[in-house]
């Protein structure tokens, strides 16, 4: 039977890789007074509805979408959670 699952991805840079992004939203933080923020990484959040038989199958899936489209394996990491829909 063809189950609903709701895919939660994370897509956030490597550690390795300077964050512009986040190295702007640090320092607007300090400027506005939030001293005690150490530092701000920005990232993607992605939810995607995957109709499968199988929680193994969904989870293939997932892993699929998010290294062939939703992040850059050169320069980002992801991960996922799976949530079957009642």
């Amino acid at each position: 039977m063809i189950m609903p699952y709701t895919a939660k991805i994370k897509v956030t840079l490597r550690q390795s890789i300077l964050d512009v992004q986040g190295k702007a939203v640090e320092h607007a933080l300090k400027n506005l007074g939030y001293h005690t923020v150490e530092s701000a990484r920005i990232g993607k959040y992605i939810e995607v509805t995957i109709n499968e038989e199988s929680l193994m199958e969904a989870e293939r899936i997932c892993n699929e979408i998010s290294q062939k489209l939703l992040s850059n394996p050169v320069m980002e990491n992801y991960s996922f959670e799976l949530e079957q829909v009642n």
